[in-house]
């Protein structure tokens, strides 16, 4: 649709609702292998394996998760093909026209965190491939810079650049890349298996590894109980669900080129919870057999390609990891914030921009490297700073507006969403409530005991949502409390 004199500082050419919309069935269903298939995806798969004790935990934690998800994602996909608005705009709706910009920055922050994180997994398994050379081991063991090896210095800003390549054609460009991306590294997972599986001799989901391994492994992952007790399955569940929080907000992005809500459903039902698990499963099959050839857990797919005998082999299973872990960046750490930084200033940064500046960011972050911690304690931190928006985004457009959105306010200063000068009180009031204890007490403080953490998103999705369906309510039957 078109929009009818919108106020410049709130609208461009790539804020404006989608005029086409060419996404099928297949391209959502790689939005998500691009999503998932990544080296951290991987990571924080064989993590939970760990933490799930047996097979049967794992296809039960994981599948309860990856239906909950799929719900989620059903939630504010439909939300995006039914507006064709991306996130920040579609925040609008509850925070206010210029409120938006808040969570839009929070999204955008990050995005800028996770960008840095899959870069340096996917430059990692570069490396790990070089110094099989004993000239570059070497280089790799004795020169540093920034606080990392200068090789590994160079391979980050090698991924890094070349990312920049694939997003400036666009959105178009995106979802052919992701479509043959997305695949390619379906049948690198199935390879590494088949390979360490005939290697090993067995096939099997974990009973090889000892439970004294397990508890040594999983002892310093922030994850209450021992592996396979029902506090840890529960922590294993909430942390895969807590890992799309970021997705959960912006999937909109893509949904709004969606041909239909039947593609949409059909796209997310193939990518979510049947490609989850399946992909899970490989993993979990994948750590086994490994532990089996290799005598040690080995959580990181790039340190298993790096002691194959074949150079051919390991060539082509660090290519792949890294093309794959280039794919999710673009989808899930490029698109929002160029999306963001677009939002805020619309008629300064355009799309490509805004990509742009969340590249330099995740360039400044990586001497920091805060993404070098256990995984799930740096997924559910990053996580629970987005329950809150999650939970008043979905309140306000599916229980106080009844899916009924009018989208040409959305691009008006002075419209139905202006507020209090472009800024919605309640939901502010509602966001820092639910940001207070879905990350600040837990991170912070000792005040709340130390499972808390693992439940932040659903804590902050949970008193975010709620107060702010109260305040509007008390709203409309007291206008002059309203906000």
């Amino acid at each position: 649709m078109s929009i009818r004199d919108p106020s410049p500082s709130l609208y461009n050419e790539d804020l404006a609702p989608a005029a086409e919309r060419k996404w099928g069935a297949f391209s959502i269903f790689n939005v998500w292998t691009s999503d998932v298939h990544s080296l951290w995806g991987y990571y924080l798969a064989a993590s939970l394996f760990l933490l799930c004790g047996s097979f049967v935990n794992f296809v039960i934690a994981i599948g309860i998760g990856s239906l909950v998800i799929f719900f989620l994602m059903s939630l504010v996909g439909n939300a995006g093909v039914r507006t064709g608005v991306p996130f920040p705009v579609l925040a609008r709706a509850s925070f206010g026209t210029f409120g938006a910009n808040v969570p839009a920055l929070v999204r955008a922050v990050v995005a800028c965190f996770w960008y840095g994180a899959q870069t340096a997994a996917a430059s990692g398994a570069i490396v790990a491939l070089l110094i099989r050379n004993e000239s570059l081991l070497a280089f790799h063991q004795n020169s540093h810079m920034l606080g990392h090896s200068t090789l590994e210095l160079i391979c980050y800003v090698i991924v890094w650049a070349l990312q920049l390549l694939i997003i400036q054609r666009g959105m178009e460009t995106v979802r052919k890349f992701q479509d043959w991306a997305g695949p390619a590294v379906w049948i690198m997972m199935l390879i590494l298996a088949v390979y360490l599986v005939v290697k090993s001799g067995t096939f099997s989901f974990g009973s090889e590894i000892p439970r004294d391994v397990l508890i040594e492994k999983t002892k310093d992952a922030g994850v209450p109980g021992e592996p396979g007790s029902i506090a840890a399955l529960a922590a294993v569940a909430a942390t895969w669900i807590t890992y799309f929080a970021a997705l959960y907000l912006n999937f909109c992005d893509f949904s709004r080129y969606a041909t239909s809500e039947k593609a949409l459903r059909k796209g997310n039902l193939w990518g979510l919870p049947i490609n989850l698990l399946a992909f899970c499963l490989v993993a979990g099959v994948t750590t086994t057999a490994a532990f089996t050839v290799y005598g040690e857990v080995l959580l990181h797919p790039e340190m298993i390609s790096a002691k194959f005998d074949s150079w051919f082999l390991a060539l082509l299973a660090a290519l792949t990891f890294a093309v794959a872990t280039l794919g999710i960046n673009v989808v899930a750490n490029f698109v929002s914030p160029a999306f963001d930084f677009a939002n805020v200033f619309p008629r300064q940064i355009n799309f490509k921009r805004g990509g742009y500046i969340a590249a330099l960011i995740a360039l400044v972050l990586y001497p920091f490297a805060p993404w070098e911690t256990g995984a799930a304690h740096f997924v559910n931190f990053i996580g629970s700073t987005m329950g809150p928006i999650f939970g008043i985004m979905m309140v306000d457009y599916y229980l106080i507006r009844k899916s009924q959105l009018n989208v040409e306010a959305l691009y008006r200063e002075n419209g139905e969403f202006r507020f209090q000068n472009g800024w919605h009180g309640n939901a502010f009031i509602a966001f820092a409530i639910g940001a207070l204890f879905s990350s600040i007490l837990p991170t912070f403080t000792s005040i709340l005991p130390d499972w808390w953490g693992t439940y932040g998103w659903f804590f902050g999705v949970a008193i975010g949502g709620a107060i702010y369906f109260v305040l509007r309510m008390g709203a409309r039957r007291n206008p002059a409390f309203a906000s």
